[in-house]
């Protein structure tokens, strides 16, 4: 047993025995029908804090001649499945985490280097026997030992990417390090298993990528390790029971991830709230909101407009496809937005195309890095949102229309006049904190339609439900006309007893705003 080459369980042992863990061990049942097939090439890519070391942990113990786990897994789900026993303890595995090499280098060719030297090292002390020279290269030393043993290797290589993120403008140094992965690994008969883990897919240069080989599983397409990329729905729910925690509050906090159309929650921020019995910004703490403020802050077409539509609430188009998975080569706002995504400040939607800001924890820190650098009218929109909603509360008809009029007018650069929805986005970002007591909802489905917005109290929240209808050069009493003639209300009669009906119009030739605000009872 040496430092990378079979480590044993021991930091498994540990995640084991922690307070809190949920058990994803049939992610092993996924790696196994892959062993040694044309899919052994494994990337797995999703936010810091989200699992990535302890799968990685899991699959050493698992896998690694150099531990006897089967006492570590007797309990776990893996233990059920077909192939279990055939797999367990029968590989020889070779883990190394990247970051740790990164850490102690100036470039990625110094970083490489170190790597490999590593590598070599802990082969040489465990088949020194085997008179290696030195002219022999590693992939070489690794093809002599399998032919020796018959024993192929698993690779688990923990943070891929850090190269990356850390060495972000040394291009020759991250060449010479995807060389040398394409080298160990590509094409290599004594190769069973190769699981990459990281933030970013494998990174495409030059005409193509030399690490082609590899089948990518990233936070926006998952699919079938979506249920490993965090907690569960069911996985939290059992948590906050045993707990004690509002399952409602935990879900406001870090709720909000779409992998594959399943809610994922952020691991790291469930375990702190559950063992610490407060809800905080847990995750958004282990790095300064600086690294989110640098891409919010780019000079792209299209960034600021959709930056504003997330803060307000809104989902964005987004193209995916163009991201060259780094920091640095950015050719669009989507570029930077899919960034965001890998990095976990943004959730997306496959089907639809669409990213948004997941939930409050993430939400404070866009906030955080907003309140300065040229976003004042934001800013100005957020602090007036308690004013705003004050009024609306209190039927004041005059005030609601003056302050939604003061919003879209100093965010009209990015809220173009032009139609209901430009209107919505106003109304979304102008209502910003009454999210803290309401789930805002636009687009509702209820009666005969759909209404444009609707405030629904959150549990505890002794205040009315609100149905907004947004009209574009007609009549606010127009808008209130709506929402009784096509039954807006009709859902919400069940969760509230008193319900506020408010009608907003714009005129395009006075650029005034109109407001009516009722009241209707259960």
């Amino acid at each position: 047993m040496g430092i990378y080459l079979n480590p044993g369980n021991d930091l498994f042992f540990e995640a084991i025995n922690s307070e809190i863990y949920i058990d994803k061990s049939l992610m092993i049942e996924i790696t196994n029908k892959n062993l040694r097939t044309t899919g052994k090439h494994i990337c797995v890519s999703r936010p810091r804090r989200f699992g990535k070391s302890m799968a990685a942990n899991m699959l050493v113990a698992y896998y690694s001649r150099g531990c006897d786990s089967r006492e570590l897994f007797r309990n776990l789900a893996v233990s059920e499945t077909p192939d279990y026993e055939k797999h367990l303890n029968r590989y020889n595995v070779m883990r190394f985490d990247v970051r740790g090499f990164a850490s102690k280098s100036s470039g990625g060719r110094e970083m490489t280097e170190k790597l490999e030297k590593s590598l070599r090292r802990d082969l040489l002390k465990a088949y020194g026997e085997m008179d290696f020279t030195d002219d022999y290269s590693l992939d070489e030393i690794f093809g002599e030992i399998y032919a020796e043993e018959g024993i192929p290797f698993v690779f688990v290589i923990d943070e891929w990417d850090c190269v990356f993120r850390v060495f972000q403008h040394d291009t020759e140094g991250q060449n010479y390090y995807l060389d040398f992965l394409r080298d160990l690994l590509k094409e290599k008969e004594y190769v069973a298993l190769d699981y990459a883990t990281g933030i970013f897919p494998v990174k495409k240069y030059g005409e193509h990528s030399e690490l082609n080989m590899y089948h990518e599983f990233s936070i926006n397409d998952a699919a079938p390790y979506s249920s490993f990329m965090g907690f569960t729905e069911k996985e939290t729910e059992e948590l906050c029971d045993r707990y004690g925690l509002s399952f409602d509050e935990m879900k406001e906090w870090y709720n909000g991830y779409l992998v594959d159309d399943e809610p994922i929650y952020n691991p790291q921020s469930v375990v702190l709230a559950c063992t610490r019995k407060i809800f905080s910004n847990y995750w958004t703490k282990t790095e300064s909101f600086e690294a989110l403020k640098v891409f919010i802050q780019a000079d792209i077409d299209g960034l600021r407009q959709s930056v504003i539509k997330m803060i307000a609430g809104e989902r964005v188009k987004v193209n995916a496809e163009t991201f060259q998975n780094d920091m640095v080569t950015f050719s669009s706002a989507d570029d930077v937005l899919t960034l965001l995504i890998h990095l976990g400040y943004l959730t997306y939607s496959k089907a639809t195309e669409e990213a948004w800001i997941p939930n409050k924890e993430v939400q404070q820190e866009f906030i955080n890095c907003i309140k300065d650098g040229g976003w004042e009218e934001v800013m100005n929109a957020i602090r007036k949102s308690d004013e705003l909603l004050k009024a609306t509360l209190n039927r004041d008809e005059d005030r609601v229309a003056e302050i939604i009029e003061e919003v879209h007018r100093q965010n009209t650069s990015v809220i173009a006049y032009n139609n209901e929805l430009s209107l919505s986005v106003t109304l979304s970002l102008a209502y910003y904190s009454a999210r803290k007591h309401y789930e805002i909802i636009r687009e509702f489905p209820s009666g005969e339609g759909y209404a444009d917005l609707v405030f629904i109290p959150r549990r505890g929240v002794n205040s009315p439900a609100i149905v907004a209808e947004l009209k574009y050069n007609k009549t606010a009493e127009g808008a209130i006309a709506q929402i009784k003639q096509r039954k807006y209300t009709e859902k919400l009669k069940a969760i509230s007893g008193e319900i506020l009906l408010a009608g907003i119009n714009y005129d395009e030739k006075t650029k005034k705003h109109k407001c009516r605000i009722e009241t209707v009872l259960k």
